[in-house]
């Protein structure tokens, strides 16, 4: 060691042990007090209490800044508020029919067995706490109708839905974009229902399914009774080859009654009320042309007699009314039973109809089977089917289902061997 640093070390001992030899003699008391244990402990104590309330406060000005950003409009935690939800589904079939002709064509599609690929990509987000806004996104295949043809289509617009909490007891929607009747159905969730094999085991009344264009909404709830309508327009479907255009004004309702032992009633009502026009102007999306001023008068002439034009089909602009009566129950909590008939008014003696019962059990062996129809009074000819299927769960988010059904439509049947996949996001 630096013989000049040793010395300083021994005279710093030395200075340090006067120092304490001098305030034991002064202050004899302080001495011993700081030697003492308990008033180590104490002075130990103290120190350790204010360094807790000093993280205290910080911990409250933290909690403080993050509660300020998640109310207000401009959180930096927004984009958890928006929820990505998505499915593919895939329906494939082996057709055994007597003939392939038309007849026999007509019985697989009357049953509703719409083969192709499916998919569904959907944004939830959350608003003001309590409201929703829906952007739906999709590629149908199966509205293709291209034998053969089972390359990609582009991702397009599907829906748009705003579902609005007024209150406790009602509420509202609003769909632009891809309206269908079924949307407005608080007892099922669409993005998230079953399917069976063909569509009377999937979507319930065919009016369920009628697509609605841009649609507005009220729903009103007391004690057990859930009411409902809905009023829409859409675009008028007319022949390609027609020079006429229009639009359908249809009024949705529906009453559900809450029974006990978890069976649910409900009513359902459709009214549509096609409006029809020879001009060959097409007005842009969105858009309701309505005129105030009278209609020109018939041009004069001599020569030849003036000829109104030519409209589209008389029947286009007869107003056309549907009732379904349907009832459900669920039996534990996978399996459910139901049920559903449906009339319509210009056909009295024309009903669909249609048996359901499933367990789609989310971890075990599901399972589902269905009976339905059409009777189309004596003058027609009636449709029977009858389907049957199991469901593998391969995970959480993956399930095939493969099943069988057989269709009678007239003198035509029919027999399938098919396979369902879906899988969800």
């Amino acid at each position: 060691m630096d013989p000049v640093a040793s010395v300083v070390e021994k005279v710093k001992g030395i200075a340090k042990s006067g120092q304490d030899l001098v305030c034991g003699l002064l202050h004899p008391h302080q001495v011993s007090a700081r030697c003492n244990p308990i008033e180590i402990l104490k002075r130990l104590q103290r120190e350790a209490f204010s360094d807790l309330m000093k993280l205290r406060d910080r911990q409250e000005k933290v909690e403080r800044i993050i509660s300020y950003y998640k109310t207000s409009s401009q959180s930096p935690f927004q984009e958890e508020r928006t929820h990505v939800r998505g499915g593919v589904d895939a329906l494939g079939a082996i057709l055994i029919m007597g003939n392939i002709d038309q007849q026999h064509y007509d019985a697989v599609a009357r049953a509703g067995i719409g083969t192709g690929i499916d998919s569904r990509l959907n944004f939830e987000t959350t608003i003001r706490q309590e409201d929703m806004l829906i952007a739906e996104f999709g590629v149908n295949k199966k509205a293709d109708r291209i034998p053969g043809d089972i390359s990609g289509s582009s991702l397009s617009l599907a829906k748009v839905c705003y579902m609005a909490n007024v209150s406790d007891w009602c509420s509202a929607i609003a769909i632009p974009i891809g309206a269908k009747c079924k949307d407005i159905d608080i007892t099922t969730n669409s993005s998230h229902q079953e399917k069976g094999l063909t569509d009377i085991s999937s979507f319930g009344p065919p009016l369920m399914n009628q697509h609605s264009g841009s649609a507005i909404g009220l729903t009103v709830r007391k004690s057990n009774v859930v009411a409902s309508l809905v009023q829409s327009i859409s675009g008028l479907g007319v022949h390609p080859t027609s020079v006429a255009n229009g639009y359908c004004l249809s009024t949705f309702g529906q009453v559900i009654c809450q029974l006990p032992r978890g069976v649910k009633l409900s009513l359902l009502g459709l009214q549509q009320v096609p409006r029809s026009s020879s001009l060959s102007v097409r007005p842009g999306a969105l858009t309701i042309p309505v005129g105030f001023l009278r209609h020109d008068k018939a041009p004069e002439t001599t020569d030849e007699t003036y000829t109104p034009p030519v409209e589209a089909n008389t029947q286009d602009i007869i107003s056309t009314r549907s009732i379904a009566l349907k009832l459900g129950s669920k039996l534990d909590e996978f399996t459910r039973i139901g049920g559903w008939i449906e009339m319509k008014s210009t056909n009295p003696s024309h009903l669909h109809w249609a048996v359901n019962l499933s367990d789609d059990s989310e971890y075990d062996l599901g399972w589902g089977m269905s009976l339905g129809g059409m009777i189309e009074g004596t003058n027609g000819c009636n449709q029977f089917q009858i389907e049957s299927y199991l469901k593998f769960n391969l995970g959480k988010r993956f399930s095939l289902k493969p099943g069988v059904a057989y269709v009678t439509y007239g003198n035509a049947k029919a027999f399938a061997l098919m396979l369902r996949s879906n899988w969800s996001l």
